[in-house]
């Protein structure tokens, strides 16, 4: 199962995913309403897209007292905004501070990959976002160290 992955060190910090997350769901240009935050850190020089990372022990799903977070086939914890009564348990229950409430909509919302298609990795520039199976990521991993190992002459 593919996972959304942040990579921070190629975030550019332009904010484009924000953009593009708001008016995918709400057709609306508002960082205020997307499902992915950018923390800036300035005194480091670094930007970091901050997204739902759909834990598979998902506590939003677990407090949820009228069960509106399910897990979908893309394996995104969505909202059945029919069932939500607005309470924000869940967003309290987020260990990670990756829910949020929107007084414009008045609901909780949170990433939901898009339907297995995330249009901020589609639309990211500098190539920080993407949606990819973690398996095969650990692979190329292992591949890259195997390589430098060789190349120096050592083991690990």
């Amino acid at each position: 199962m593919r996972q959304l992955v942040v990579k921070p060190e190629k975030c550019i910090g332009c904010r484009t995913c924000e953009l593009v997350c708001s008016f995918g769901h709400y057709e609306q240009f508002n960082p205020r309403l997307a499902n992915i935050t950018v923390l800036e850190y300035e005194a480091a020089t670094l930007a970091v897209p901050v997204v739902c990372q759909q834990c598979e022990d998902a506590s939003c799903m677990k407090v949820c007292p009228v069960k509106a977070i399910h897990r979908d086939e893309n394996g995104a914890c969505v909202i059945n905004y029919d069932k939500c009564i607005g309470c924000k348990m869940c967003r309290s229950a987020c260990p990670l501070g990756n829910m949020s409430y929107s007084t414009i909509v008045k609901k909780v919302f949170k990433c939901d990959l898009c339907g297995g298609d995330p249009k901020c990795v589609k639309y990211c520039p500098g190539g920080a976002l993407a949606f990819e199976d973690p398996d095969a990521r650990d692979v190329r991993k292992k591949l890259t160290a195997d390589k430098i190992v060789a190349a120096m002459g050592t083991e690990g």
